[in-house]
């Protein structure tokens, strides 16, 4: 049951406080909390991000870095694109390959579209620098974030910061703070659908030139295996590990070892090694949290699904999920026109589970399962075969890869 709504001014935590005031309380300054703050201040909706890590943190935090056209469309719309056109790399294709073949997805040649290689970090610091010339404001360190009355007209949101205890009125709330965050679990029970695999990604990142000018995604005999990059001059490779595998149990020496192994038959350039600026392993699992909404409080992002990395579609999907809510919130606020918010749980899932559907049949197809056999890695060549000459399997694959329309 959620706490009570108590009276502006009396004792919050210990603290006394007045109430501050805004039309929409965003939780979360990821990429999704960050561009619906934008969306919303560009139509003159005043908005007020609550972030419960530093502003550092959030800046350095590691995350995925290929854009579909919907991604980078609003980031040129809003204006916050500067950096992307002059660092992003443009990507035409990008390549499937097994331990003797590599089939190259000409994106650009199926669909006309092609994806934009930039970092979630860049992203993020681009979103938070243009925050004060915007108007929108981001109070960060907001400790103990509790949302209140979310089904009455008058939600709020109450968090310590600076530490004293504070409090947000708000028309609506928009929670954009991921699985672990409050505003999933103030939802209560809801229609939620979940595929853990049984693996993780191993990944390193490094300031060496990458190995191949378009990512690879490798399904080789000892597991799946990722070349990627953040840049010209910087790399990110993966793994696939057994989930009881730590980073430990991987010095440096040992995975650069495994990528020259996995590599060096598919790539066009030699792996170059480099000291490590990150490694991490991250489980895979694919979510989809279908109540997306609850009375004043709606989801977004990875508060309400979360994808495998092989599909590359978590922070898009974040974007298109945001697009949606920002319409229906400004139809509401600026026209008063409900309709959009009526419909933002139905339109939104019907993209995110498209996208979770290519996500998880590629996990399927490039990654070696520890329970299955023979059988089913033939059944893998089989369909990896049939995508390398066939042109509708390859426009297929294309254009998920590129994002479907919104």
């Amino acid at each position: 049951m959620l706490p009570r709504a108590r009276r502006a001014g009396t004792a919050i935590g210990g603290g006394v406080t007045k109430p501050a005031r805004t039309r929409v309380a965003i939780i979360g300054a990821g990429p999704a909390g960050l561009l619906l703050g934008h969306l919303l201040r560009a139509e003159g909706i005043d908005c007020i991000i609550l972030e419960r890590q530093s502003r550092a943190y959030v800046e350095s935090r590691i995350r995925a870095g290929v854009l579909e056209t919907v991604t980078t469309d609003l980031l040129r719309r809003l204006g916050i694109d500067a950096r992307l056109n002059a660092e992003g790399l443009v990507e035409d294709g990008f390549n499937l390959a097994t331990d003797d073949q590599v089939i190259r997805v000409d994106l650009k040649a199926l669909t006309g579209k092609h994806v934009t290689v930039y970092g979630q970090t860049e992203v993020t610091r681009d979103l938070i620098e243009a925050a004060p010339e915007r108007g929108l404001e981001i109070i960060f360190e907001a400790k103990d974030v509790e949302l209140h009355d979310i089904e009455s007209d008058a939600p709020f949101v109450t968090y310590v910061a600076d530490g004293a205890a504070r409090r947000l009125d708000a028309a609506f709330i928009a929670g954009c703070d991921g699985f672990h965050g409050p505003s999933r679990k103030a939802i209560g029970a809801g229609a939620e659908f979940e595929r853990a695999y049984p693996f993780g990604w191993l990944g390193i990142l490094a300031d060496v030139p990458p190995c191949h000018p378009e990512l690879i995604y490798a399904n080789t005999a000892d597991g799946f295996a990722l070349a990627s990059m953040r840049s010209r001059t910087r790399s990110r490779y993966y793994i696939q590990v057994p989930l009881t595998d730590r980073v430990e149990d991987w010095p440096e020496d040992r995975l650069w070892d495994e990528l020259e192994r996995r590599f060096t038959p598919l790539a066009d350039r030699p792996v170059v090694r480099g000291p490590a600026l990150e490694i991490s392993i991250a489980p895979l699992r694919s979510y989809v949290f279908e109540t997306m909404r609850r009375g004043r409080l709606f989801l977004a992002g990875d508060a309400a699904h979360i994808v495998p990395p092989t599909g590359a579609k978590g922070l898009n999907l974040a974007a298109s999920d945001v697009v949606y809510l920002a319409d229906a919130l400004i139809a509401r606020l600026a026209r008063d026109d409900e309709s959009g918010l009526a419909g933002y749980q139905a339109r939104a899932l019907e993209r995110i589970w498209k996208a979770e559907r290519f996500s998880w049949s590629l996990t399927r197809l490039m990654h070696r399962f520890p329970d299955e056999g023979a059988f089913e890695h033939r059944m893998q060549v089989a369909e990896l075969d049939y995508v390398a000459g066939s042109r509708a399997m390859q426009t297929a694959i294309a254009e998920n890869y590129v994002g479907l329309p919104l």
